[in-house]
């Protein structure tokens, strides 16, 4: 079992950043697919990065490539995502999900842990 704590969510303006965290305690000795989805409203939940922990290979949404960054301390069991350049489209519930795996796992319905989430709001 693993727990996935979020934090890092807030309000910003267009062009702004943030740094969402992960924090995940429990079986985090094992391998992972670990990465960020978000719901935006009226939307499905998408996927937005996927890092692989065993050999830090990296998945990135099209919308997010080039402005977000994921990134993972291994010493202190966290993810990150940079955010930069934020924009009013990125608002949404953001998620940290985890799954057992042996390579990058990038859709939601293949995650087998979640956080409850962040918000995220860009204002225009």
């Amino acid at each position: 079992q693993v727990q996935l704590v979020e934090s890092g969510g807030g309000s910003v303006q267009a062009g702004g950043s943030l740094r969402l965290s992960c924090v995940a305690s429990g079986d985090t000795a094992f391998t992972y697919s670990m990465g960020w989805f978000r719901e935006i409203p009226g939307k499905e939940r998408e996927t937005v990065a996927i890092v692989y922990t065993g050999d830090e290979s990296t998945f990135y949404a099209d919308s997010a490539r080039g402005r977000f960054t994921i990134s993972q301390d291994n010493t202190k069991n966290t993810l990150y995502l940079q955010m930069n350049s934020l924009r009013p489209e990125d608002t949404g519930m953001y998620y940290c999900a985890a799954a057992l795996a042996t390579g990058l796992v990038t859709k939601s319905k293949d995650m087998d842990y979640w956080g409850k989430g962040t918000l995220v709001t860009i204002s225009a």
